[in-house]
């Protein structure tokens, strides 16, 4: 199985109802994403970062995640200021950096950062079978949460099965290079990864069809909301909440 190290905790985030934690990422990530204020994506960010920060995760990881995703981001402070149209805020050389442009990528860099740090800390800390069967129970369609599940389960055969065909493949004198030869060769080899899990994947249903499966996964696990699950989720509402007013009202409330 791939490596889950958010899921392993006994924090207090760890402690709520994996249903509540999924239904708020969710709603955070859909209200942070349509803000407008650089004020209010800051207070979003300050937000995911203290409830980050109660789920107390391994520092390292939580480090490289944060550069995957911000290396994505420094492609849009090389492009966009240079790019977007606007008021002049720096000229070096031909180019000429907007105004427009560098309050659009640093207001982007805090919506992204705060989205990020919500789902690592309130979604990554399940597992992936705890998620789905947290997704069947907020109504998500059986044929998503179908998918998501076996999509987790077969990831890492097909990965052991790449690794497998590589393995051989380099037994056998092959070394890639910038060629033709070596082009066919991985193209042969990720056709035959696909069709071996078309064909798998078949007989895996049939297995499960002959067994009793008829669509949805049964789960011994049952989720119980507390008084604790309840004031979570008031609170995340009130602060989601207080962030939308913030960035509709930015002068009544002097930001």
């Amino acid at each position: 199985m791939f490596d889950e190290p958010f899921a392993c905790g006994d924090s207090p985030v760890h402690g709520l109802d994996p249903r509540v934690r999924l239904a708020a990422a969710t709603f955070f990530s859909v209200c942070v994403a349509l803000l407008k204020a650089p004020a209010a994506a800051g207070a979003a960010l300050l937000l995911a970062a203290a409830v980050l920060a109660l789920s107390r995760p391994p520092a390292l990881l939580l480090a490289r995640r944060l550069a995957v995703v911000n290396a994505f981001i420094l492609f849009l402070w090389a492009t966009v200021p240079a790019t977007m149209p606007g008021q002049e805020l720096l000229a070096v050389g031909p180019l000429s950096f907007s105004r427009e442009g560098v309050a659009l990528a640093w207001l982007v860099t805090l919506k992204s950062n705060a989205i990020l740090l919500a789902f690592l800390a309130l979604a990554a800390t399940m597992n992936a079978p705890t998620m789905g069967h947290a997704m069947d129970r907020l109504g998500v369609p059986p044929k998503l949460v179908f998918l998501f599940l076996f999509t987790y389960r077969y990831l890492h055969v097909i990965a052991d099965e790449w690794r497998r065909m590589i393995t051989a493949a380099r037994l056998r004198g092959f070394a890639p290079r910038t060629g033709m030869h070596s082009y066919r060769t991985i193209a042969h080899l990720l056709a035959m990864v696909l069709v071996g899990s078309f064909d798998r994947s078949g007989r895996v249903y049939q297995a499960m069809v002959l067994r009793g499966f008829s669509g949805r996964f049964a789960s011994v696990v049952r989720f119980r909301a507390r008084t604790r699950d309840a004031l979570f989720a008031l609170f995340w509402l009130a602060a989601t909440a207080a962030l939308t007013l913030m960035d509709l009202y930015p002068e009544a409330l002097g930001v």
